[in-house]
């Protein structure tokens, strides 16, 4: 029996072919990602967040880990090809086997059993080929996704947290900016999975379309409908199905882009909630606040099932089209070629190699209609990351006080004004100056801007004008009214900011003996949430355990020993003054019992008004 093609030269074909689909794909590839790139906007927003990647250090990495991806994805089309290819020489032996039967010609028989075989192998082999392709397929596509999700998140959360994005963002207005941490996490993942499977997706479409192409249009026949021949009917009917199927399926799914993106905002602010109860489930459990917060937790859900429900039955439309679609086109190479395999005109093996081109051809065509859902996603997460990338830009071109490094240990504010975000006054012309040794109380009424003008010193407020000339890095040290507590062992969360190793564990264990904490010196291994486990008090004393440990040359403190009493307040500035008596000392406080560590006081009275005026005792 005649084979389909020629096997014992195939290998030779396959590779020239291999060859010359991959320099047009690669070269079609990178044109058509240059045109997006540069003429759509989700393709700007890609480019903007993925340049880095494929055009800075480990590009050659970048693009070989493509290439390969790329020849892998070309081989597995080439392997469908042949596959149709073994699947008509199969049949059509299995069809000379059964008219050798029939007709009673052993020889016929034979010969066509020989072939069967003969195809059994080729299959055998073909079918090795594919699991050791897909088998390095994925692998490789995981070491993509890994490197590519790796430099995504390495590069987003250094852009958040470059120049106090993470803080200022908040003044930015409505720039999307809602939960960074699910951006960071989770929309990254979803924007490497589905830009890979998307992209690679699409090159396997197209050249499966333009190899099944040729297949499909040597086996179709003609077809005639209320007397009219249409020649090469099988070809033109896929063609026309798959257009207006899709069309129909774009204009079904597009408002999944609006639903998947507010799924993902839903969601994040509903688990944020959740957070925000564990990290403050003390002090909802003194206030018996569970009522209110359940209240609260269920309206948020609420908003996430009903959103999802939208999304829910834009999807049922969605696949219930698809699937209508596809199960339709199971028939189509069967009924159109029927009428000429009754008539003897081609083999059953042709039969069968035109369905399977058929359904090559509508899988490739389809594969755009039926990856919009999986768009919709991407675009979703392009959005929320680049309007996340978009906003750390934006706050880092928010105004700074001008700060000038002070080689000296001086602190002068140079008319200074502060104002709140609807331009009230806060503080209008303060100028100070303060050198080596001296203290500074801040006072005034709630709400006169004594926290906020510690904030503008140290570049965070944005609404603000003037000069301040101060030693900067961590010769400034800035503590708040409840310390930050970062995650990991006792020793890390005492050296904050500094690395514990450059202040080492006998300094650490002798700052926590000095500020009254003995019982914590032999847990600095411990791995805990210190910011639960310590008190209030304690942690205070822990932030005077790091002015010890970093000893900077001007320290600001807002309200730093609010939660300790009066005579620990005391002791704790008064190790400050004996250990460190060089350090400018700035602290806010209500209290009164804090004048007698401080040499002037400045009363913030109201309105931008304001007194600076010695301590008296």
């Amino acid at each position: 029996m005649d084979e389909s093609i020629d096997w014992s030269h195939e290998w030779l074909a396959s590779t020239i072919w291999l060859a010359i689909a991959f320099a047009i794909s690669a070269a079609a590839g990178i044109a058509i990602c240059a045109a997006l790139a540069r003429y759509t906007k989700w393709g700007r927003q890609f480019w903007r967040l993925s340049r880095g990647f494929f055009t800075g250090p480990g590009k050659w990495l970048t693009w070989t880990i493509l290439a390969g991806l790329l020849l892998l994805t070309l081989l597995s089309v080439r392997l469908n090809v042949l596959i149709s290819y073994q699947y008509n020489d199969m049949y059509t032996a299995m069809q000379g086997i059964a008219e050798g039967l029939v007709q009673g010609d052993l020889a016929a028989r034979d010969s066509a059993a020989s072939a069967f075989w003969r195809a059994i192998g080729i299959f055998g082999l073909l079918a090795t080929l594919h699991v050791i392709r897909s088998l390095v397929d994925f692998y490789a596509g995981q070491a993509f996704d890994i490197r590519w999700r790796t430099w995504m998140t390495d590069r987003m959360t250094a852009d958040w947290l470059d120049g106090q994005a993470y803080y200022r963002n908040r003044f930015v207005g409505e720039a999307n900016i809602d939960n960074p941490d699910q951006r960071i996490e989770a929309d990254i993942t979803n924007f490497v999975t589905y830009s890979r499977g998307l992209a690679f997706g699409a090159v396997s479409a197209v050249v499966s379309i333009v190899s099944f192409t040729k297949i499909l249009w040597d086996l179709s026949g003609p077809l005639t409908i209320l007397g009219v021949t249409f020649p090469r009917a099988m070809m033109w009917i896929v063609l026309s199905y798959v257009l207006v199927t899709t069309v129909i399926a774009f204009y079904i799914g597009r408002p999944l882009i609006r639903l998947n993106f507010l799924n993902e905002r839903l969601t994040a602010n509903f688990r944020y909630a959740l957070v925000r109860i564990r990290d403050g489930a003390e002090n909802v459990a003194f206030y018996r606040g569970e009522g209110v917060e359940r209240a609260g937790l269920l309206s948020r859900f609420a908003e996430v099932i009903r959103n999802f429900w939208r999304i829910v039955f834009r999807t049922l439309k969605f696949n219930g089209w698809n699937l209508t679609v596809n199960q339709t086109a199971v028939v189509f190479p069967l009924i159109v070629q029927a009428p000429r395999f009754i008539a003897g005109e081609i083999t059953l093996g042709a039969v069968m190699q035109s369905s399977t081109a058929f359904g090559n051809m509508h899988d490739s065509l389809s594969f755009f209609r039926e990856s919009y859902d999986e768009f919709t996603e991407l675009r979703a997460s392009l959005i929320r990351l680049d309007g996340l990338h978009d906003a750390n830009n934006k706050s880092r071109e928010l105004r700074r006080i001008p700060t000038e490094e002070s080689q000296e240990r001086r602190l002068a504010l140079q008319n200074v004004d502060i104002t709140t975000p609807d331009d009230r006054p806060l503080v209008r012309s303060l100028s100070l100056s303060m050198t080596s040794g001296d203290a500074l109380v801040v006072k005034g009424s709630s709400g006169s801007g004594k926290t906020t003008l510690l904030r503008g010193i140290a570049e965070m407020w944005p609404f603000v004008d003037g000069e301040v000339d101060r030693p900067l890095g961590r010769r400034t040290l800035f503590l708040s009214q409840i310390p930050y507590i970062p995650l990991g062992d006792l020793r890390t969360a005492v050296a904050y900011p500094a690395a514990p190793d450059d202040v080492g564990d006998d300094a650490i264990r002798s700052a926590l003996q000095r500020v009254f904490l003995p019982h914590l010196v032999d847990r600095l291994d411990e791995e805990e949430d210190w910011s639960k486990v310590l008190s209030p008090g304690e942690q205070q004393r822990v932030a005077f355990a790091r002015i010890l440990l970093t000893r900077p040359e001007v320290v600001f403190m807002d309200e730093a020993t609010s939660a300790v009493d009066e005579g620990l307040e005391y002791s704790l500035y008064s190790l400050i003054r004996a250990e460190l008596p060089e350090t400018i000392l700035v602290s806010v406080s209500h209290r009164s019992t804090t004048d007698q560590h401080h040499t002037e006081v400045l009363e913030l009275t109201g309105g931008g008004e304001w007194e600076l005026r010695p301590v008296t005792t």
